[in-house]
């Protein structure tokens, strides 16, 4: 690995006073700096900086999409500190984006895990700052008539941020004959040709974005949603991931989440197995053991797996420990549905809980296909009751920061082990914050903490008074 040194983090005693000084001394010990970086005086010295830096891009032997202004003197940036994690003492001037023209072939639409339907560019390959380029996004269909966009155009592509490649206008004078203004369909692409829907915000105004009615009956939301279910932060299924989870779904064996855990009990579907697609004894041995391993499952990733709008982990573990059981919950939600006055304020009470996710979750469960979901998968699973938050703990109703490395538990871990005790975990440090836990290099959350007086300790100290 190769790296060019431009910052530090602690250290014991100060070894420079300017950045300047301090990348010199970086380089003499032997790292390797930016020899592009320079120091220079007032609006013009930058501007020539930028004009110089832009000029040579083409020529270096690494990608940047722009440059970073810095006070040079290190005093005066630590007067003028951050602002959350960004810092007053530098700002970027990013480089405009590479365009190139090219032709659009067609318009297709891919539909999101939540039935958001986004239309895609298809275009004849181009090279755009390095990368060829055959898609790209188009946003949605008000997007699409604000540039006028057709197929059959010649357009303007650029890679926004050098990354994502956006159309950015239509060359008119180039227009083909005869084409045709973009109408959006009204129909899901889908084989069930599912009417789409306008999303609403909670104040009843109707949104850019095009839905998906179907659910889990469209089959590119079942795809999307079985994917979000065997995820990282869901069901975890060891040896189960994105690959083989598409290939039982083109075989037709795995259809709905209660499917995972029929197929480790289907004899003859693990039998097929052996011998294809990379499949010996030992691996399907441990495939049925992954599954198998999460077909007793926590309340909050039992929630979290079932991909409701608005609904994410953390929304989910308020709601296992504002019902405790899966069956609290599944009555509350069918209430909900249903739009009983008395559910709706019940899960409006919850602390984070708004309009958002009482409307996502009306409208989920009002779906009787992913009722059906629901409860086929209930019926293969052992949910584990939600241990309600505790208020008799030395740090219950406080906000607390993790920052830097924790060396004695994971992130993750540590986030479960203060809101089991009743904390609030933020990833920001505001006047709200009232503890934050600092491991090594811990930065930016550090000095906000240190400069609005918040109390700073550290994992031991940390440990130590939630074992009290």
């Amino acid at each position: 690995m190769r790296f060019f040194a431009y910052a530090w983090g602690l250290h014991s005693e100060p070894f420079a006073d300017t950045q300047a000084q301090a990348l010199h001394c970086l380089k003499t010990w032997g790292f390797q700096t930016t020899p592009q970086s320079q120091r220079v005086l007032g609006l013009e010295g930058l501007l020539a900086a930028y004009t110089q830096m832009e000029a040579a891009r083409p020529k270096l032997a690494f990608d940047i999409d722009g440059v970073v202004y810095k006070v040079d003197r290190l005093d005066w940036q630590q007067r003028l500190g951050f602002v959350t994690r960004t810092p007053r003492w530098a700002i970027a001037r990013k480089f405009p984006a590479e365009q190139a023209r090219t032709r659009l072939e067609a318009i297709d639409f891919q539909v999101g895990r939540t039935g958001a339907v986004t239309p895609v560019a298809r275009l004849v390959p181009v090279t755009v700052g390095g990368v060829v380029v055959v898609n790209a996004t188009l946003h949605n269909g008000a997007e699409i008539a604000r540039k006028d966009i057709r197929v059959g155009d010649m357009v303007i592509l650029q890679r926004a941020g050098d990354v994502i490649p956006q159309i950015v206008s239509v060359v008119l004078d180039e227009r083909v004959p005869g084409a045709e203004v973009f109408e959006f369909p009204t129909h899901c692409p889908c084989a069930l040709k599912t009417p789409l829907v306008r999303e609403t915000t909670a104040g009843g105004a109707e949104t850019v974005v095009r839905r998906c009615s179907g659910e889990f009956a469209c089959p590119f939301q079942r795809i999307e949603h079985l994917r979000h279910f065997v995820s990282r932060r869901a069901y975890d299924i060891e040896g189960l991931g994105e690959k083989q989870l598409t290939a039982f779904f083109e075989r037709g064996w795995i259809r709905e989440p209660a499917d995972i855990f029929r197929l480790a009990k289907d004899a003859e579907k693990l039998a097929a197995l052996k011998g294809t697609d990379g499949y010996g004894e030992t691996s399907v041995a441990n495939l049925v053991a992954g599954i198998e391993a999460r077909r007793t499952i926590a309340l909050d990733r039992f929630i979290f797996g079932l991909g409701i709008r608005h609904i994410g982990e953390t929304t989910a573990v308020v709601m296992a420990r504002g019902y405790l059981t899966a069956q609290a919950f599944l009555t509350a939600m069918d209430r909900v549905a249903d739009r009983d006055p008395e559910a709706i304020e019940e899960l409006d009470n919850l602390d984070q809980i708004g309009g958002a996710v009482i409307e996502a979750a009306a409208a989920y469960f009002a779906e009787d296909h992913n009722r059906a979901v629901v409860q086929n998968l209930v019926a293969e699973l052992t949910i584990l009751d939600a241990e309600p938050p505790k208020t008799d703990t030395a740090v219950a109703g406080k906000t607390v920061v993790f920052t830097g490395a924790l060396e004695k538990m994971t992130r993750d871990e540590a986030k479960a082990q203060a809101e089991a005790l009743g904390a609030k975990v933020s990833g920001s440090v505001s006047k709200k914050t009232d503890l934050v836990v600092a491991g090594p290099g811990a930065g930016s959350k550090l000095k906000t903490a240190t400069e609005l007086g918040i109390p700073v300790m550290t994992e031991d100290e940390w440990l130590a008074l939630v074992a009290g």
